[in-house]
């Protein structure tokens, strides 16, 4: 993680002080679950809790000799705690804290992830809504293609947050369970019923099945989903970016007014952090290939996923959080020329009407390959020659033998285009429609 792109809130997550202090509630949980079954003698419990504690520089410091961070970690907790600590870590080997807490971080980092993702989800349908009727000129290929609204670019965003906010729900509910089953999965020294009772006190789900580790497909699902969201976010920054290119013009990033858009051209206006964004999206899928790569270890475990796992989780969910607050922002504030998307639509001088015309000739009873090649023609000379798609239509003998001018006029209705876009707002929004 760099400053640059993490906010104190999650950074605590996962810095040395925030690692630690987890490690400690699991060790204490766990003591508090053995005393409750007498396991760990009631006044061993209050000691533990009353001079439970930790010192993050004296831990590297002891690190240093033993080169064991949960060794190190256990040592300097008993400086503080005294004879008592022999109770601490009973039963237990160093991934049922390692992972346990793990878990614990994973669904903190995901509770902002999870603001982030309904900031955004929410702010495209305001958005949305605003600019349901808004016209502007669909494309395909980066071509011009048929009349849409800018509110429904917002709203098909808008369902793929949704969608991704589910997904983010099920991978982190995947990834954020502990494990207290010992060495090698076995509970060859405390039963099945303290993990759970753990657990369930740390609002975590537990392993019903390990080895030594929780499996790491729990967190290459999360990694893989924390890359599709960033992809999601990619695309609506690409599409933004687009429209807010000087030809384009439909969009355009909010600009301060003390803002500088470039140390040479005083004019400029850049979509840069539409562009960070996408810049940060590509860093993101590859920690997905990160959480691949985890999942195979050797035999009951080895340790090769631990290094991944230390840049993969801290960085993945600060850039993810960066994002979704960056992008959410951009389209709370982005300024919409609605008058430029009316003049982009029409730029083609009508040929977005071209297939609607193409559909009225066969309705009429002309084959569709008769009708194509009429309506190609004129479209093709309209690119090429320029006037209106329309006026070459009006003037063609032979297709106003099959067409009377008023239903010509409906081809060429934007309303007509447009009749459905209701529709799709209130099956997609319901009564927020």
């Amino acid at each position: 993680m760099i400053d640059r792109y993490t906010r104190p809130e999650i950074a605590e997550i996962w810095s040395e002080q925030g690692r630690y202090a987890r490690w400690l509630q699991v060790e204490l949980t766990v003591s508090e679950v053995l005393a409750e079954r007498g396991v760990v003698p009631a006044e061993a419990l209050e000691v533990i809790r009353a001079k439970a504690d930790f010192d993050v520089a004296r831990i590297a410091e002891i690190e240093g000799r033993v080169r064991h961070d949960v060794i190190a970690f256990l040592t300097n907790v008993a400086e503080f705690v005294g004879p008592e600590s022999r109770w601490l870590h009973y039963g237990m080997t160093s991934s049922d804290v390692l992972d346990t807490a793990l878990a614990l971080q994973i669904r903190d980092a995901g509770r902002f992830l999870r603001d982030g993702v309904a900031r955004l989800g929410n702010a495209l349908e305001t958005r949305a809504l605003e600019f349901r009727r808004t016209p502007c000129i669909g494309r395909t290929h980066g071509v011009h293609a048929e009349p849409t609204t800018f509110g429904l670019k917002l709203l098909v965003f808008r369902e793929e947050m949704r969608r991704n906010a589910e997904r983010l729900d099920a991978a982190l509910t995947d990834a954020a369970v502990g494990k207290i089953s010992g060495a090698v999965g076995t509970f060859a020294h405390l039963p099945p019923d303290v993990e759970q009772a753990v657990c369930a006190k740390l609002e975590i789900g537990f392993e019903p099945a390990a080895t030594q580790v929780v499996q790491r497909d729990r967190h290459a699902h999360l990694l893989s989903v924390l890359a599709l969201v960033a992809s999601s976010l990619d695309k609506i920054a690409v599409e933004l970016r687009h429209l807010a290119r000087t030809e384009v013009r439909e969009v355009q990033e909010e600009f301060g007014k003390s803002q500088k858009g470039s140390s040479a051209m005083p004019h400029k206006r850049n979509p840069w952090r539409l562009e960070n964004v996408s810049g940060l999206a590509r860093v993101m899928r590859g920690y997905a290939v990160s959480g691949l790569e985890n999942t195979a270890l050797w035999h009951e475990r080895d340790m090769s996923n631990s290094s991944v796992e230390r840049i993969v989780f801290p960085d993945a969910t600060a850039t993810l959080d960066f994002m979704l607050t960056r992008l959410a922002g951009l389209v709370e504030t982005l300024v919409v020329n609605s008058e430029r998307m009316q003049a982009n639509l029409e730029l083609t001088r009508g040929l977005a009407y071209s297939g609607t015309l193409l559909l009225a000739l066969a309705e009429k009873g002309l084959s569709r390959e008769d009708a194509y090649g009429l309506v190609q023609g004129h479209a093709m000379a309209s690119w090429d020659e320029g006037g209106e798609f329309r006026d070459r239509v009006l003037a063609d003998a032979e297709i106003m033998q099959w067409l009377s001018k008023e239903e010509i006029e409906r081809v060429f209705s934007l309303d007509e285009a447009l009749r459905h876009v209701d529709a799709i707002f209130e099956r997609t929004l319901g009564d927020r429609s």
